[in-house]
């Protein structure tokens, strides 16, 4: 289990090729890239959304070696994951901030889906998800600054965390100036992009052309608590 402060902003990705060459030129090496399939929990009342705070079920796929064969015994091994509350930093509770600065708990979980079970028999439930693609970069020598770039359903997005200096010296370098720090989530962002195209909210998943629209009931009463 690990508990830190975190610090950090998404800046808009127009043109992810022209970004790659960006981050290559200041010497981040990409490290690897992953699918990612998140999940929101919370009560039925949405006491977490109240207190904004949140409640994930984070499980991720190395796509970098997806096209390997899978053996029997990876096949049988229980799904991995990391469990993740995030919740206002003390001190900070409706002050305004250029970050996106919040308290964060992860704790590795070694089976998500038995686990997503014991929530749900407390009470809780899930009740948004969203998955990208994730690529993560890192500068040598700059072990606490993470550099990823994610590729969502509404657009592409560079995530910088780390200290307040390692974000605006990075994104500087990269091109951008504190006009173009993000520090809505991608739930008020896909919100947002659904209100602009007149679109209901449900679920901000890949479009999987053979199934049906991913709809969740649980987000009926839909509201976000800022």
């Amino acid at each position: 289990m690990t508990g830190n402060r975190e610090i950090e902003v998404k800046l808009p990705v127009p043109d992810s090729a022209k970004l790659i060459v960006r981050l290559r030129a200041i010497g981040a090496e990409r490290v690897t890239r992953v699918h990612e399939q998140n999940t929101l929990f919370d009560t039925p009342d949405c006491q977490l959304q109240r207190l904004r705070s949140i409640l994930r079920i984070r499980r991720e796929q190395n796509v970098d070696v997806q096209a390997r064969a899978d053996t029997k015994r990876d096949r049988e091994r229980p799904a991995d994951g990391l469990l993740t509350f995030k919740g206002p930093v003390p001190g900070r509770t409706g002050s305004i901030s250029k970050y996106k600065e919040r308290q964060e708990i992860e704790y590795h979980l070694e089976n998500a889906p038995r686990f997503a079970r014991v929530l749900r028999s407390i009470g809780l439930r899930p009740w948004f998800q969203y998955e990208k693609y994730r690529t993560k970069y890192r500068i040598r020598g700059e072990a606490h600054l993470h550099i990823d770039l994610d590729e969502t359903p509404i657009g592409s997005f560079l995530e910088l965390e780390g200290s307040r200096r390692e974000i605006d010296r990075t994104a500087k370098a990269l091109g951008y100036s504190v006009r173009d720090y993000i520090t809505a989530s991608y739930l008020e962002l896909y919100a947002a992009d659904c209100s602009q195209k007149g679109l209901r909210v449900t679920n901000m998943v890949f479009d999987k052309k053979k199934k049906s629209p991913n709809r969740n009931s649980a987000l009926d009463n839909f509201r976000i608590y800022s």
